[in-house]
């Protein structure tokens, strides 16, 4: 059995010894090998004639390094490292690569003493979301000492890893990072693009069909980075390229640096142009404020059924009615009985309590209760230990107007719907909240039968309008925000309102 099938093997036995969750929370996600060998041979050939210096700092049992042995002769290769924080994954992989030109080490890179001369780095970085990081301020402190940048503190561990690991390479090093393409277009990756078009030379990025997914327990669209580590040219170009592989892409076009410092979504290279910069148009932000809805902490125990409340003779008045997740709503217009709960078949209730603990034990026995029995688990969630009191949500009224939060395209080739809400429930955060502004609450007031016509322009718009705004994640699932919401055009409003502005 080859050194590739031996690690192989290992890896489904160490990740087997796992949890899911408890890979995810150190972001475990092994590169298969197809993927390894695609891009350490493209890395390889960007440093023709010249010996290797290979590390990776997210090492696992080592899929990039066992590419490197099947690209490189020995010969050529000078040093290698692997850097790993898990011993479950780093002490059988040294075992594995005994014998051979590489140095494992056991720490977390973000905390390291930097070895400069490394002039290829091939990583698949840890893909931990911001509020899982341990430690984040000592790491953000350290990423802009290293790289001159100072993320968001939104920014997932990865963006910290890409950006520090220029400390450990040579002048006109390359790198090439397989990561999240989402830092393409969300907020947070401004700074790691302000990092690839200042910092270093960009050379390419290349984006994964988002429905073909990459890792199979990973639902991220994923990208290949490729950058030199020297200053970019005043006029230089980057290659962008979708689908297929580094090699042989389905869609390839090179982007001025100017553009791209003009363009807030990545994404839409190379098969869209830029947006037109004096491109004015009417977009839902003229007509609405949108919201996203309320993250609970814990939709299993502050939702309850109607049945539930009953059961454990809670009190009414502290619980708001709310909204079934988008999965359990198949209607798009959602009527009210004459309490205004919505008239769905399960009527669901969202704990809200504004009283301190002592008046909530005074006044509502059995609702302490109920609370006692999540105070050691729920109350210390991420959410709810920042909140003044942890049962007591955040406020946002009944929306007339929701948005789904995210989804995949139906035959009509759109991945969201907007439903009319006529109901007093307010929503959790798989919804945005549409709530009409200026002249369109002005309308709507005034000609509530309009209700259904906006409805039905905001259904028929053009689903490629959501696709520019938005992003897409592995599997083709798409998920579009607040602010993105607002960008996206609406033409036909236009005309409605038009008899009413005269």
């Amino acid at each position: 059995m080859n050194n590739e099938a031996l690690r192989l093997s290992l890896q489904e036995k160490l990740d087997a010894e796992k949890t899911v969750i408890e890979r995810r929370k150190l972001g475990q996600f092994s590169t298969p090998s197809t993927l390894a060998d695609e891009i350490v041979s493209f890395g390889v050939a960007l440093l023709p004639g010249k010996t290797v210096r290979f590390i990776d700092p997210a090492f696992g049992t080592g899929a990039f390094y066992s590419a490197l042995l099947g690209r490189v002769e020995p010969s050529k290769l000078e040093s290698a490292k692997g850097i790993e924080i898990d011993r479950h994954y780093a002490d059988p992989a040294k075992e594995l690569w005994a014998g051979t030109p590489i140095r494992i080490e056991t720490g977390d890179f973000t905390a390291l003493s930097p070895e400069n001369g490394y002039n290829l780095v091939i990583c698949n970085p840890p893909y931990v979301r911001h509020h899982l990081i341990d430690d984040k301020e000592r790491i953000r402190d350290r990423t802009k000492r290293f790289s001159g940048i100072a993320l968001s503190g939104l920014a997932g561990l990865y963006c910290h890893f890409l950006l520090q690991s220029v400390q450990w390479m040579e002048p006109d090093g390359v790198a090439g990072w397989l990561i999240p393409s989402e830092f393409m277009d969300v907020g947070y990756g401004k700074k790691v693009k302000d990092f690839l078009l200042n910092k270093v030379e960009l050379l390419q990025i290349h984006r994964y069909d988002p429905n073909n997914v990459q890792f199979d327990d990973a639902m991220v669209s994923s990208a290949v980075v490729l950058f030199r580590n020297r200053m970019p040219k005043a006029h230089a170009t980057v290659k962008f390229s979708y689908g297929g592989c580094l090699s042989s892409p389905d869609s390839a076009k090179e982007i001025s640096t100017c553009e791209l410092r003009k363009e807030t979504k990545w994404t839409r290279f190379p098969l869209q142009c830029a947006r037109k910069q004096t491109e004015v148009t009417a977009v839902l932000g003229d007509y609405f404020i949108v919201k996203r809805g309320i993250a609970t902490g814990n939709n299993n125990f502050f939702i309850l059924k109607k049945s539930k409340l009953e059961e454990l003779d809670l009190p009414r008045e502290v619980f708001r009615p709310v909204l079934p997740n988008s999965r359990y709503l198949n209607i798009d217009e959602i009527f009210a009985d004459e309490d205004g709960n919505p008239k769905l078949e399960s009527e669901l209730f969202l704990l809200d309590c504004p009283l301190p603990e002592c008046e909530v034990q005074k006044k509502y026995p059995k609702l302490w209760d109920y609370l006692l029995t999540g105070k050691d688990s729920v109350a210390n969630g991420y959410l709810c230990k920042s909140r003044k009191y942890w049962y007591c949500q955040e406020r946002r009224e009944a929306p007339l107007f929701l948005c789904t939060y995210m989804g995949r395209e139906k035959s009509s080739g759109q991945a969201f719907r907007f439903i009319l809400n006529h109901s007093d429930a307010t929503v959790t955060n798989c919804y945005l909240a549409l709530y009409p502004k200026g002249i369109m609450k002005e309308f709507l007031q005034e000609y509530p039968d309009m209700r259904k016509t906006v409805q039905n322009i905001m259904n028929r718009i053009d689903p490629q309008h959501f696709v520019d705004e938005g992003r897409v994640y592995g599997g083709g699932l798409r998920k579009i925000e607040p602010a993105e919401l607002m960008s996206v055009p609406v033409h036909e409003i236009e005309t409605v309102l038009c008899h009413f502005r005269s």
